[in-house]
């Protein structure tokens, strides 16, 4: 009883200190409460965040979401938005880290690596109207080959996109910037949709990549058997962030028949499921003239054997290289099934050494969702495989007027898991891959494995 009493009394006297100095706390809350409402209300009058889906109605109003773009700002009347996404790929690969190209590619030892791969910031959106967006990617491009202290000499953020689409009727519009072109849809899928951990063969020899330019686009007879989507443009021919050393430009052009009228975006495997077959047919060409025979996200290059960039501008020959290439491609996607193929041929006439060297090649490839015919198989598991084939100058004799050509082969199995779309997958491709090489007369072959998670936050 008495320890009850006193327990009593040690718990009056804590009250009867707390009480006051409650009151006085609470006087401060009431004043610093009202400091901040007469704040408020004095920016209100400027900016309004709602979190909530509902109230926001002018350029005033913000509303705060998140969604398959990542984290979006968006004003009331939906005149402005931005859209924040965060990027990584971590892949390990097994025997083979890339694509060998040569003998000495196929015999060097054997490899195991862990990388990170395209860390990267995507800002997007639009602003004054819906249809004026505008698109930015930041690599921060993590890791690199050079070994000892020079590694920040290849591991450093550069702004690889940036692009603004004026797009005010679906038959014509105006994009202007840096950007992958649109010439073939392989290179144009992002890598974060990719089917595969990474692309074909074919890739390195055809692709025209990221260049600096305007285009015109559009699509027209939406919806019928006739809707064809067009793209004409201009462009320095340089790659990316390079001005123009000369007047001499690179001209694209690419008409897409969606002989379904539905539209097929630019990314691979039917993760969306289409209930109705949706495909594609399009053929492409572009035509340049300069240092360049090869093109990629470190932008303009030289094919093995040819003369370099920088070996051609320091002797002067700006227009060494005359380069037309073509491409025929097909998509087609229907209830967990899709279908992709490309034909590519090229050809690089050397304006100093009066050569002209021929290179074709393609790929196809199919995927399913297995769970369209096992129910028991989950729905986010795709199997895939893919075909590819290079046809090139052996880069031994590249300058010899009668030259022999070497043919590499790629099998290329894969399995998929989706946890979120695209967004959010597992990739496990497996390939087999050879060389029949024309100055050794010689056949190679090397297998690689590779292990990827790719996620956007």
């Amino acid at each position: 009883m008495k320890n009850t009493w006193f327990f009593f009394s040690i718990l009056l006297g804590a009250v009867l200190w707390v009480v006051p100095v409650q009151a006085e706390m609470s006087e401060k809350k009431i004043r610093l409460q009202a400091m901040e409402e007469k704040n408020h209300a004095y920016h209100g009058q400027d900016l309004k965040v709602n979190f909530g889906p509902h109230g926001v109605r002018s350029t005033t109003d913000i509303k705060a979401s998140y969604g398959k773009k990542g984290f979006r700002l968006e004003t009331g009347n939906g005149l402005f938005q931005t859209n924040l996404q965060w990027r990584a790929q971590m892949r390990y690969s097994g025997i083979n880290t890339s694509d060998p190209r040569s003998p000495a590619n196929f015999n060097r030892l054997d490899t195991s690596n862990f990388e990170a791969r395209r860390i990267r910031m995507k800002i997007g959106g639009h602003g004054y109207k819906p249809w004026v967006k505008y698109y930015f990617e930041m690599d921060l491009q993590p890791s690199t080959n050079t070994l000892g202290g020079n590694q920040s000499r290849n591991t450093r953020s550069r702004v690889i996109d940036w692009r603004i689409d004026v797009q005010p009727w679906d038959f014509f519009g105006i994009r202007v910037g840096q950007w992958k072109i649109n010439y073939n849809r392989e290179r144009v899928d992002s890598s974060g949709r990719q089917q595969f951990v990474e692309r074909s063969i074919v890739n390195r020899q055809f692709n025209i990549d990221r260049q600096v330019g305007v285009m015109a686009q559009g699509r027209l007879f939406k919806g019928t058997h006739a809707d064809l989507r067009y793209y004409a443009g201009v462009f320095n021919g340089e790659g990316k962030g390079v001005n123009n050393p000369d007047d001499n430009h690179m001209f694209m052009g690419r008409v897409q028949w969606n002989f379904l009228g539905r539209d097929l975006k630019w990314r691979q495997s039917d993760v969306r499921f289409h209930k109705k077959p949706t495909g594609s047919l399009a053929f492409a060409a572009v035509q340049n003239s300069g240092m360049c025979t090869r093109w990629s996200t470190a932008g303009c290059g030289n094919l093995t054997g040819y003369t370099s960039p920088a070996t051609a501008s320091a002797a002067g020959n700006l227009e060494q290289f005359d380069t037309h290439q073509y491409v025929q491609e097909f998509a087609f996607k229907w209830q967990g099934l899709s279908v992709q193929q490309e034909y590519h041929w090229k050809n690089i006439r050397d304006n100093v050494n009066i050569r002209k060297h021929y290179l074709d090649g393609g790929y196809a490839q199919i995927g399913y969702f297995l769970h369209g015919l096992i129910s028991t198989v989950p729905e986010g598991l795709e199997v895939a495989f893919r075909y590819a084939v290079v046809n090139e100058p052996d880069s031994s004799n590249i300058n010899v007027r009668v030259f022999n050509e070497n043919e590499r082969e790629e099998f290329t199995g894969a399995v998929n898991y989706f946890i979120a779309g695209h967004n959010n997958k597992i990739t496990l491709d497996a390939s087999y891959l050879t060389l029949q090489d024309a100055s050794t007369n010689r056949f190679y072959d090397d297998a690689r494995v590779r292990l990827q998670w790719d996620i956007s936050f």
